[in-house]
């Protein structure tokens, strides 16, 4: 008997899970002891650091995760989070207590741990596990914030935008539907307020999102059709094709709202 649709994307994430600590289950050695910052890290957790990573406890795992690179040995880095990358991935996934992973997944960028200079049965294990939390983030009901969130950290950590993109627009089924309907509006309405920004990717490029909302309109309209109370699937629509003409969305921005209220509410006091 196949799998409701419902429980595939959390099979998917615990298949990932296996093929990640196959692949990780020898960590890479450390040539000496961890060096870091000291006004942050005491030396005797930094040679908890170095010990057997499953020994590290989860609040001096977070505050490695959290640091900024800097604040690390560089040659020392990417063979940190190579020796700590099963646990992020469980912090980040749906058991775990990573809440706004965004921030922590950008240390593996290429400002960082340059996951794209891992060998390549790391790096495709890593993101064969990003795609699966991808999957359930679009489909499990979230809001879109927390979606657009992980695709930033997804995105800062493996230096590219696009193909995820791409991923998100190839997931079938209801649920995934409503998912996808959920990211275009809340996309779209911030590209139209000029609000979309990138919280902790600098190098990221938020019209990329822009060119890639268009291909979503048939999508959407079929849902719209399909559920005709869904306010996200027309106000989406409204604001792709706002976007394409290059016209101001039908809603107003907070800031428009106080300043057309303020005056009311001066006269009326």
């Amino acid at each position: 008997m196949s799998e409701p649709l419902a429980l595939a994307p959390y099979t998917m994430w615990r298949d990932a899970l296996v093929e990640v600590d196959e692949i990780f289950a020898s960590p890479p050695g450390l040539d000496r002891p961890v060096g870091g910052c000291t006004y942050c890290v005491a030396e005797s957790e930094l040679r908890v650091l170095g010990g057997d990573p499953a020994d590290v406890p989860d609040d001096l795992l977070r505050h490695f995760m959290r640091e900024v690179a800097g604040h690390w040995d560089e040659d020392q880095y990417s063979t940190l989070w190579r020796r700590f990358i099963p646990r992020a991935l469980r912090r980040w996934g749906p058991d775990g207590s990573g809440a706004g992973p965004s921030g922590e997944m950008g240390r593996l960028g290429c400002h960082g741990a340059r996951l794209a200079d891992w060998p390549v049965a790391e790096r495709a294990a890593v993101e064969r596990a990003f795609q699966a939390l991808l999957r359930i983030a679009v489909t499990d009901g979230r809001p879109y914030w927390e979606i657009t969130d992980l695709v930033e950290g997804i995105a800062h950590a493996t230096g590219g935008l696009e193909r995820w993109l791409h991923h998100i627009a190839g997931l079938t089924g209801p649920e995934a539907d409503a998912g996808v309907v959920r990211v275009a509006s809340g996309w779209a309405d911030d590209l139209l307020l000029d609000e979309l920004e990138f919280t902790w990717w600098h190098d990221g490029d938020p019209q990329l999102i822009a060119t890639w909302l268009p291909a979503l309109r048939a999508r959407m309209a079929a849902f719209a059709v399909r559920n005709p109370r869904c306010k996200n699937a027309s106000d989406a629509l409204i604001a792709i094709d706002a976007l394409e003409a290059g016209t101001p969305g039908p809603w107003l921005s907070p800031y428009d709202i106080r300043a057309l209220s303020g005056p009311a509410l001066i006269h009326q006091g």
